[in-house]
C-alpha cells in the first residue's frame, strides 16, 4: 500500500523533476554499491557517489577507481546506464526550457503575478496604452489577453501575453484578472458594430462574475449598447464614435487657428482629469472664489458635479454644495 502510493506520489511529479529524481537514485546506489564492493579504495560513500557521478558525466578525473573485477564490472554498467540517463536529462531540460519559452510566446503560460493592468483586444489603441502606462509606470506588469494573436507580438516593453477568449473562466484564471489591478476592454473595430459590442458586453459580464469589485473599463461602438455594458458591470464606458464625431464637428467649425484635435492631445500629454472632494472651508462659496484658491495649488477648475449634472464653466455666483465634487486638470506626476 504505502509503495502503491509512493508511486502515485512520483508519477504526479513534473516530468523534469521525475527524471532527475531518476537520476539521482541511480548514481547514489551505483556509489553505495561500489562503496561496499572496494571499501580500500572508496573509504566512504560520499567518495563512491563523487566517482559514480565523475563517471556518469564523463568527467573521469581519475582520483578514484575501482581495482577489482566486480567493482570494474559495475564501472561498465554504470558507464551504459547513467553517462546515457544523465544526457538524457540534459536534453530533456533543454527541450523543457525550449517548451516554456514557446508557451510563453505562444500565450499558453499563466500569468502568476498580481496587481497587474490586463488589456483585452490588441489594436492600436492597446499599444498606445501600453506605452503611456509603462511611461508613468515602468514596474506596472501588464496582461494583454487576445484571441486573434497566435504568437505574442514584438514590443519594446515587457508584457505577458495570454492566448484565448475572455469569456471563458480557464483564459481569465490564466490572466489572474482576481488579483489583477483594473481591466480595459477595447472594442474589436474590424468586427461590424454589433458584434464587436456583444462581445465587449460578453466580456465584461464574465469579468465581473469572477472579480465582483475590480474596475472594469469597458469600450462600446454603439450608444444604444453603453447602457447593456453598464448593466454587465463596467465601470467606465468609453464610446469613442461619439467623442471623435464632437471633435470633427468643432473642427469644421472652429473660429480659431488652433484646432480641437491638437489643443487636447497636448492638454492630455500634459495633465490629467481629476474629482476633487469640496474642502470644508469652500463649502457655500461661489464657483470663482474657489476656482482662485485651487490655482494656487497648479490645479484647473473647469466645473463641477452638482446633483448628479455635470456642469462645466458654470456662473460665477453659483454656491458649492458639501456633496459636491470639483471637475479639474491637474499636471502629470
Amino acid at each position: 500500500m504505502y509503495l502503491e502510493r509512493l508511486k502515485q506520489y512520483y508519477f504526479r511529479l513534473p516530468a523534469i523533476v521525475r527524471l532527475l529524481l531518476t537520476v539521482l537514485i541511480v548514481i547514489i546506489s551505483f556509489g553505495v554499491v561500489i562503496h561496499l564492493i572496494e571499501p580500500g579504495e572508496f573509504p566512504t560513500i560520499f567518495d563512491g557517489i563523487w566517482w559514480a557521478f565523475v563517471t556518469a558525466a564523463t568527467v573521469g578525473y581519475g582520483d578514484f577507481a575501482p581495482v577489482s573485477t566486480l567493482g570494474r564490472s559495475v564501472g561498465i554498467v554504470l558507464m551504459l546506464t547513467g553517462a546515457g540517463l544523465l544526457t538524457y536529462y540534459i536534453s530533456a531540460f533543454a527541450a523543457e526550457t525550449v517548451k516554456k519559452e514557446q508557451n510563453l510566446i505562444h500565450g499558453k503560460t499563466p500569468y502568476t503575478g498580481k496587481n497587474h493592468l490586463v488589456f483585452v483586444g490588441w489594436n492600436e489603441r492597446t499599444k498606445k496604452l501600453m506605452e503611456l502606462t509603462h511611461q508613468m509606470n515602468a514596474h506596472m506588469d501588464i496582461v494583454l489577453v487576445d484571441r486573434t494573436l497566435i504568437r505574442l507580438p514584438f514590443q519594446s516593453h515587457p508584457l505577458h501575453f495570454i492566448h484565448g477568449d475572455v469569456t471563458e473562466d480557464a483564459v481569465i484564471e490564466k490572466a489572474n484578472i482576481k488579483k489583477a489591478h483594473s481591466v480595459v476592454i477595447t472594442a474589436d473595430t474590424t468586427s461590424k458594430e454589433q458584434q464587436a459590442d456583444n462581445y465587449t458586453i460578453l466580456a465584461t459580464l464574465a469579468i465581473r462574475g469572477n472579480h465582483p469589485t475590480i474596475p472594469i473599463i469597458s469600450e462600446v461602438l454603439s450608444r444604444k449598447q453603453a447602457e447593456n455594458v453598464r448593466r454587465a458591470g463596467a465601470n467606465t464606458i468609453v464610446r469613442p464614435n461619439d467623442f471623435m464625431g464632437l471633435l470633427f464637428f468643432h473642427e469644421l467649425f472652429r473660429r480659431t487657428e488652433a484646432g480641437p484635435f491638437k489643443i487636447i492631445l497636448e492638454m492630455l500629454h500634459q495633465q490629467e482629469f481629476c474629482t476633487i472632494e469640496v474642502p470644508a472651508t469652500c463649502i457655500g462659496k461661489p464657483f470663482s472664489t474657489i476656482c482662485k484658491s485651487f490655482l494656487d495649488k497648479k490645479v484647473t477648475p473647469i466645473g463641477m458635479i452638482h446633483d448628479n449634472e455635470y456642469i462645466i464653466n458654470p456662473v460665477d455666483d453659483l454656491p458649492v454644495q458639501k456633496d459636491d465634487k470639483i471637475i479639474a486638470f491637474q499636471p502629470l506626476p
